[in-house]
């Protein structure tokens, strides 16, 4: 099943539940794959558009998480962090710390990476393997601390 079957049946199951937070969090998620297939002119969503749209929500609302925590603003920061866990039930199973250090480790030496002037070579074979199931910003510190 794609990821907007998916994300139409449990819109309708939150509306059933009566759940607020995961009926926005999932309608903002379908508004997403619609403008992107409106954009690709009625094509098909691949699993790795769908994937990278929930890691940019994801993204945007731990921002905001962060900008409102630090405002003293508790209500909007816990609306944010809700819809947060919502958006991340739908990505793949996410590497854990040792996973992506390992994962890393053998694209440093897949690539022959020593120093840390070889971080863009390490990164862009790391972000196309690691896609969806890790953030960008987790790569990017792994490669750095295992290249200095």
């Amino acid at each position: 099943m794609s990821l907007e079957n998916t994300i139409n049946e449990a819109i309708k199951t939150a509306m059933k539940e009566k759940d607020k937070v995961a009926l926005d969090a999932l309608r903002a998620v379908k508004s997403q794959i619609l403008l992107l297939k409106t954009e690709a002119k009625g094509a098909e969503v691949s699993a790795e558009q769908e994937i990278a749209i929930l890691q940019r929500m994801i993204k945007q609302r731990k921002d905001s998480f962060e900008q409102f925590a630090a405002q003293g603003r508790n209500d909007l920061a816990e609306v944010e962090e809700a819809q947060m866990q919502v958006i991340k039930k739908y990505l793949p199973a996410q590497l854990s710390t040792e996973e992506l250090e390992a994962e890393i480790r053998k694209i440093i030496a897949e690539t022959g990476a020593e120093t840390i002037k070889d971080l863009g070579k390490v990164m862009g074979t790391a972000s196309k393997l690691l896609a969806g199931k890790t953030d960008g910003k987790s790569i990017s510190e792994m490669a750095k601390k295992l290249l200095s």
